[in-house]
């Protein structure tokens, strides 16, 4: 974590900021050594009473926080609209500062904002980087969105082969894989049961399942072999129409809209990530395809604010830790207790 050496001096009025949901505790710790707990509302008059409070000495103000979920994003973008200088401190430094000077990993907030304002003046700490600043935030909010697509589409497929295709058509799972699965959904909300295919003839069916199931190769004997597998199928007859029916149709249905949902953000990705120089380099490297592109410049922002690669390492928690007991040269390896 780099040191900030400007801050060392003792021409600064440091804030040390513990966050939380709907109260923050801060310690301000002015250049003639007095200090102040204080805490105040997470509100734009919260913010306000705590400048006016640190504003008594006139001297530049640096604030600094442990980032919180999402709720240090407001008070961290109102200061930097301030003109205050912000701050981000590791959680393992906290963590770590808190057992060396408490003996314990009890939290208290207001022993939290000391601890903060302890390695402010250390000068452990790093510049904030804020994505709306910067405007990076559309690349986050489309990563995030595409997450929890993603992560709810995953969900409705594993409940849907584990319970409804396990309780109604088990033949069917060996055709539900993952590559074309939405093909065999659009086919369970025309056809939900075993039942529902073998009460047609069974060229009816062919038929009538013929542009269900779209472009595939040999579709008329897998259709029919489809067929004869329904037939002897052990799933459970659950009459047609029902309740536990129209469930199924209903978590197929959530399936394919979220399946729709991610292939459509799939190609927003490309939209607004076509012109930075970084995407393209980034497209460049064999493996990376737009969402892992998006996800990094996501997460890392403007990749040139790194001057060198071992900072970006640095950042990501891949920066390497050096043994030399007892031996002429260190050898490197990826640390397994964190980085601070």
């Amino acid at each position: 974590m780099a040191l900030q050496h400007h801050l060392l001096s003792s021409e600064y009025t440091l804030i040390g900021i513990d966050i939380a949901k709907k109260q923050h505790d801060a310690m301000i710790l002015w250049p003639d050594g007095k200090n102040r707990l204080v805490r105040f509302e997470n509100t734009i008059m919260g913010y306000g009473e705590l400048l006016n409070i640190a504003r008594k000495k006139n001297a530049p103000i640096a604030i600094a926080f442990e980032p919180t979920a999402d709720y240090h994003r407001n008070i961290a973008f109102w200061m930097h609209s301030q003109g205050i200088e912000c701050y981000q401190v590791s959680s393992l430094s906290c963590a770590r500062a808190r057992e060396i000077l408490y003996q314990t990993w009890d939290k208290h907030d207001h022993k939290d904002a000391k601890l903060i304002i302890h390695l402010m003046h250390q000068g452990l700490m790093r510049p904030y980087y804020d994505p709306l600043v910067h405007q990076t935030m559309d690349f986050q909010e489309l990563s995030n969105a595409y997450h929890q697509i993603s992560l709810a589409r995953t969900r409705c497929y594993h409940s849907l082969i584990n319970h409804y295709v396990a309780n109604y058509f088990p033949a069917l799972e060996q055709f539900m894989h993952s590559s074309r699965a939405e093909r065999f959904c659009k086919l369970l909300i025309q056809f939900p049961t075993p039942r529902t295919m073998t009460q047609r003839p069974k060229g009816e069916f062919v038929q009538v399942a013929w542009d269900v199931v779209g472009k595939k190769r040999y579709k008329q004997r897998f259709l029919e072999e489809l067929y004869e597998i329904a037939a002897v199928s052990i799933g459970l007859p659950v009459p047609t129409p029902s309740l536990s029916v129209s469930m199924l149709k209903l978590q197929v249905e959530r399936y394919l809209t979220s399946a729709y949902q991610r292939n459509e953000l799939e190609k927003i990705a490309e939209t607004p990530l076509a012109e930075p120089e970084d995407y393209r380099h980034l497209r460049s490297i064999p493996g990376v395809g737009p969402i892992i592109a998006l996800i990094i410049l996501a997460e890392s922002g403007d990749l040139r604010r790194f001057l060198h690669y071992r900072q970006y390492l640095n950042y990501c928690g891949f920066n390497l830790s050096g043994k030399q007991s007892g031996q002429k040269k260190a050898t490197y390896h990826l640390s397994k207790q964190g980085n601070v």
